[in-house]
């Protein structure tokens, strides 16, 4: 793949495409100081490293733009090569002239997440950090923020590696016996060596466990508000995003179709879906939309089940709640009874109620922030402490296969099978631990990492 060559001098632009009042274009490479210092109107080579110069970039004689250049000498840069950044005014057209000049001199285009591709292959970060860059450019909560921050600071890798160090003292340990097969000698207690299998083995499954928080905090909270026709979700989904997203009406089956947006409640992203109402209708368009409404349910990690308080009397409610709970699969999914329109109603007459869900009116926003907390329970605090949380698809993935591996040791173990089997399997686990922090990768591995990240970081 292009973007694998490390020769050559990269350059992008890293601020947002299109106009504004700055832009950011970045080079680097061996040659990124020789090529901006052939457009710019000062010396670059004799500057000290992290400093900023203003100037102008020219072409011959006519001048592009008055510009601040920022110099990052290696190895004390983001990649490890040296980087300039030019500073220049957010009009589409500068942007372009600077990149053309800069190509014209010798840098080429970068290819997508190029350079922290080379922050990785130069050794700045490993390659879960590097993966944690495009999680920290796309979080949209404080949530999402500080686990990838978190990741990005080395507190994931740290782990990993230290689950790496123990299993590679042990399989050492275990090949140096079989230089002294002949003499029966025994260098690594097979005691000690159960015991560690079994931490890293809980350690795994901790952070296996951690994924289904990770997914959510990462791509936003599924929530699915459902109920009969006209129960008040269109109403309730509008109270909480604060805006008139979903039509609302008195007549019954309005919402035909799924409504989806997404808000942040406590630092944490929740996608609501607003469904369409569950009844018996003849209705085709509408049998769609309710045939939609049962699949956002199992998709969803939140349920909230709307009720029309004015609509049934207290046995019947909970005759509904019962009649749901059986025809839905809840095993994995957080279920949420949501008595509506206590505006309209006398409470007295729902004493049973209490204890099974939250009474409010979506329409007069009663007791709303009763049902915000409740669902930012479900999800539990991740703003304090450091611990770390997987969000991230491939490290799951490798993370299962590290498990499997685990099994065939402590299989091995209660076996005594040979050492140089039961080396071959302690081996299988470093190297699946190794696929994640990036000690053990392929061309192909990296070109799908970084081809989703944005070009110029």
């Amino acid at each position: 793949m292009q973007f694998l060559n490390q020769t050559d001098t990269i350059c992008a632009l890293s601020s947002a495409p299109g106009m504004g009042a700055i832009a950011l274009i970045r080079l680097s490479g061996k040659d990124a100081m020789s090529i901006v210092e052939s457009i710019f109107t000062k010396s670059l080579a004799s500057q000290k490293t992290h400093t900023a110069h203003f100037g102008r970039i020219h072409k011959d004689d006519n001048i592009i733009d008055e510009v601040v250049v920022t110099l990052y000498k290696n190895p004390g840069s983001f990649t490890g090569e040296d980087i300039v950044e030019i500073a220049c005014h957010g009009s589409v057209y500068i942007q372009e002239q600077i990149l053309k000049l800069l190509i014209q001199k010798g840098a080429r285009m970068a290819g997508p997440g190029e350079f922290s591709l080379r922050a990785f292959m130069n050794g700045k970060m490993d390659l879960s950090q590097t993966e944690a860059i495009a999680d920290l450019i796309s979080s949209t909560s404080k949530a999402a923020h500080k686990v990838a921050m978190h990741q990005m600071r080395g507190g994931f890798s740290s782990e990993i590696n230290e689950l790496r160090e123990g299993l590679i003292s042990f399989a050492s340990l275990v090949e140096l016996e079989l230089d002294f097969s002949q003499e029966d000698v025994e260098f690594a207690d097979r005691q000690q060596l159960r015991e560690l299998v079994e931490q890293v083995n809980a350690k795994v499954s901790s952070l296996l466990h951690s994924y289904k928080l990770g997914n959510v905090i990462k791509n936003g909270v599924p929530v699915a508000i459902v109920g009969s026709p006209n129960a008040g979700k269109s109403t309730l989904l509008n109270a909480l995003l604060n805006e008139e997203k979903a039509i609302v009406s008195d007549i019954a089956g309005t919402t035909r179709d799924v409504i989806e947006d997404t808000i942040v409640l406590n630092g944490v992203e929740f996608r609501f879906i607003d469904t369409a109402g569950i009844r018996e209708t003849e209705d085709i368009i509408e049998n769609l939309g309710i045939k939609r409404a049962y699949d956002q349910i199992k998709k969803a990690a939140i349920i909230l089940l709307l009720i029309d308080l004015t609509e049934m009397s207290e046995d019947f409610v909970l005759q509904q709640i019962a009649t749901f709970e059986k025809s839905v699969n809840l095993e994995e999914q957080d279920f949420i009874p949501i008595f509506n329109k206590v505006d309209q109603v006398d409470l007295k007459q729902y004493q049973k109620l209490t204890e099974k869900g939250l009474f409010i009116s979506a329409k007069t926003k009663d007791n709303l922030e009763d049902l915000v907390n409740r669902l930012a329970a479900t999800v539990g605090n991740v703003h304090e402490g450091d611990q770390t949380i997987v969000t991230n698809a491939r490290h799951y993935e490798i993370l299962l296969k590290c498990k499997e591996s685990l099994v065939k040791v402590e299989e091995g173990l209660e076996m005594e099978i040979p050492g140089d089997l039961l080396a071959m399997d302690i081996r299988e686990t470093l190297h699946h631990l190794g696929e994640i922090t990036g000690q053990i990768t392929t061309d192909d591995l990296l070109g799908n990492i970084f081809a989703n990240f944005c070009i110029g970081k």
